[in-house]
């Protein structure tokens, strides 16, 4: 499993800088949801090709992702990188109770 890292708080200028000491979790809890809020666009690929894995591996038929309303930025992110998925057989927007157009629903073969 890899780790991503999240976008960083912006530090005021006359904070000293403290060195990032990065643990890992002890346990991490692998759900049928991803949420990318707070990851940079160039992450989101690689995060579904793993978050596809990882549900294929559980045996996971059905998937959600949640990418934010906004300027739809991820979404098209998340749509083309689906697409070229051959596990993928259908994804779309969620209903409203699941997060409507901010949110990606997926079938897996």
């Amino acid at each position: 499993m890899k780790w991503f890292r999240r976008k960083q708080s912006i530090r005021h200028p006359q904070e000293a800088p403290q060195p990032e000491v990065e643990s890992l979790p002890e346990a991490i809890i692998v759900t049928d949801v991803l949420d990318l809020h707070g990851f940079f666009p160039e992450q989101v690929p690689e995060m579904i090709d793993e978050f596809i894995s990882n549900a294929l591996h559980l045996k996971l038929k059905r998937l959600r992702i949640i990418h934010g309303k906004g300027k739809s930025k991820l979404k098209w992110i998340v749509h083309r990188k689906l697409s070229e998925n051959p596990y993928v057989r259908w994804f779309g927007d969620a209903p409203p109770w699941l997060g409507g157009w901010g949110a990606t629903v997926i079938e897996l073969d």
